[in-house]
Formats: structure tokens, C-alpha cells, sequence
């Protein structure tokens, strides 16, 4: 165990002292790829931010059905048993409005009750609001667009109109972006590893020589290996460290505007950087995209040096 310790704390002074010998080239691929790492990481910490936000947004939906006016009462107010079939929610609350309590409802806050007196006879059907578990996806507000139109199905009903449509929008915009940063983080880590590949075959040249010579020692092929890996692994960790310093420095200006647009709807919303945790993983993954390209160019490039 000691042995394999001394091994890679080797590697990695032999990997610095490397490094400082051309700190100009290094910072300006760390530069490069830590441009590419901040798109992906800006959309992580917007999503991160919004997220919670549409939790709070996504109210339980809400299913009115509405009866004909011709159907007797006694038929309207039995409906509820094969609504409780349809709906397969113990949680779901269904409730019964007779037309009475809906007139009543609607004169006490529209303010229109002299009119609606001149009507004469009520011309509110019996109605049904059911109360469903709230949804946060797409494919659940599918499920509910499903429920209202096996209701609308059911004998005596001449409606069923679903409530919170706002909430399948919000829903389907954040799916959305989930994919494009999804589609986005892949492209550009595969430009990642493309620089940390480059720069690790520029350096296999500059050492071509000192490589040969290792190798007629009888440096075995991992000992020669192992420096270009940390090499690679260093470049992708140093951009990801700056790559997330430049979302959070970044966040500054853009709360400035954001609280002026937040006042207008009595909110204090604000973005916060990401928290440690995933900041954490984030580092891990920019390290691991490099030690990838470093792997790939060493395993390509290094069999071919004698």
C-alpha cells in the first residue's frame, strides 16, 4: 500500500512539475475548457433555482365536471361512487355543488346578484370539482387530461373541464430544458475531452524523448502513463473550479436585475450558487472528463514512442 501511495504521489509531482515548466499553455486550455464547462453549470444552477419555485407553483389540479340540466338530482348526486372508479386516488376529494349553492357562490363574489335575480329560474347545472394529488410532469398531466376524459364519458355529464393548465405548461417548459441542457452538457463535454486530448498529445511530443529513454531503463508502460493522467485529470478539475467561480461571480449582476422584476409580483427571489454537495460532483465530473481525454490520447499516442 505504501508503494502504491509513493507511486502516484510521484506521478503527480512529476504531472506539476511538468505543468510549470509551460504555465502559460496550461492556463490557457484551462481557460478554454472552463468556457466550454460554464454553459452546462450556469443551466445546472438556473434549473437548481427554478426548481423549487415550481414545486411550490404546482397547486393540486382541479377536474370540474358539469352536469346537463335536464339530469335528475337524485341520478347527478349518485355519480360520485363511478367518479371514485374513474380517479383510482383514495386521496382525491370529490365533492358534490348542488346548483342551489353554485348560484348562491356565484351572486356573494361576482357582485352581480340583481342580475342574476332577473334571470328567474337558475341556469347552473349540478357540478362535481374533484381534487387531485398535485403534478409536476408532463406525463402526469397526461394522466389527468386521461381522468377528465373518461368523465366526460359518464351518463349525465355534459362537461368535464381541467383546471391548472399552467401548471402542464410549467411542467413541459422545465422537461424541455432539462433536455436541451442535457443534449448541451454531452456536446460540450465531448469538446472537453477533445482539448485535454490535444494538450496531452502536445505534451507526449515535447517528452518524446524522455519518454524513449524511461522506457530503455525499463520504465514499465503505467509509470510512464500515470503523469499524463493527472495531467489531464488537473486541467479538467482546475476548469470546473473555474468554470463554477464565473457562474457565482456571475450571479451578482443578474440578481441585481432579477430583484427589480421579482418587486414587481411582491416576491424576493433571488439565484444562489449551487450547494456544496453538487458543486462537489460537478468538480468530480470535470476531473473525470479530463482523465478521459488523457486516457484516450495516452493509450493512441504513447504506444507509438519506442
Amino acid at each position: 500500500m505504501r508503494g502504491w501511495f509513493r507511486q502516484h504521489r510521484f506521478a503527480l509531482g512529476s504531472a506539476l512539475i511538468h505543468l510549470r515548466k509551460s504555465p502559460g499553455g496550461f492556463l490557457l486550455n484551462v481557460f478554454v475548457v472552463a468556457i466550454a464547462l460554464s454553459l452546462p453549470f450556469a443551466g445546472l444552477t438556473m434549473l437548481d433555482n427554478v426548481r423549487p419555485m415550481s414545486e411550490q407553483m404546482s397547486v393540486a389540479p382541479e377536474i370540474s365536471v358539469f352536469m346537463k340540466i335536464d339530469t335528475p338530482r337524485a341520478q347527478a348526486s349518485g355519480l360520485a361512487g363511478e367518479m371514485r372508479k374513474i380517479v383510482h386516488d383514495p386521496k382525491a376529494r370529490i365533492v358534490f355543488i348542488p346548483r342551489e349553492d353554485a348560484l348562491e357562490s356565484l351572486k356573494s363574489k361576482s357582485g352581480l346578484a340583481d342580475v342574476l335575480n332577473t334571470l328567474g329560474d337558475n341556469p347552473l347545472p349540478d357540478s362535481y370539482v374533484l381534487k387531485l394529488n398535485a403534478f409536476n410532469t408532463a406525463t402526469e398531466a397526461q394522466e389527468v387530461d386521461a381522468v377528465a376524459e373518461l368523465l366526460r364519458q359518464l351518463p349525465g355529464v355534459e362537461s368535464a373541464q381541467v383546471d391548472s393548465a399552467w401548471v402542464k405548461r410549467l411542467a413541459a417548459l422545465l422537461g424541455v430544458l432539462r433536455l436541451v441542457l442535457l443534449l448541451l452538457a454531452i456536446t460540450l463535454g465531448v469538446a472537453v475531452i477533445a482539448v485535454v486530448f490535444n494538450t496531452i498529445r502536445l505534451q507526449v511530443m515535447t517528452q518524446r524523448d524522455e519518454i524513449s529513454i524511461s522506457k530503455l531503463i525499463g520504465a514499465t508502460d503505467t509509470f510512464i502513463h500515470r503523469p499524463f493522467y493527472y495531467t489531464g485529470a488537473l486541467l479538467g478539475l482546475c476548469a470546473g473550479a473555474l468554470a463554477l467561480g464565473g457562474v457565482a461571480l456571475a450571479l451578482q449582476p443578474l440578481n441585481t436585475a432579477i430583484a427589480e422584476f421579482a418587486r414587481l409580483y411582491a416576491s424576493e427571489f433571488q439565484m444562489t450558487p449551487l450547494a456544496p454537495l453538487p458543486m462537489a460532483g460537478l468538480l468530480a465530473l470535470s476531473a473525470g472528463l479530463g482523465l478521459i481525454g488523457a486516457f484516450l490520447c495516452v493509450q493512441r499516442h504513447l504506444a507509438s514512442v519506442n
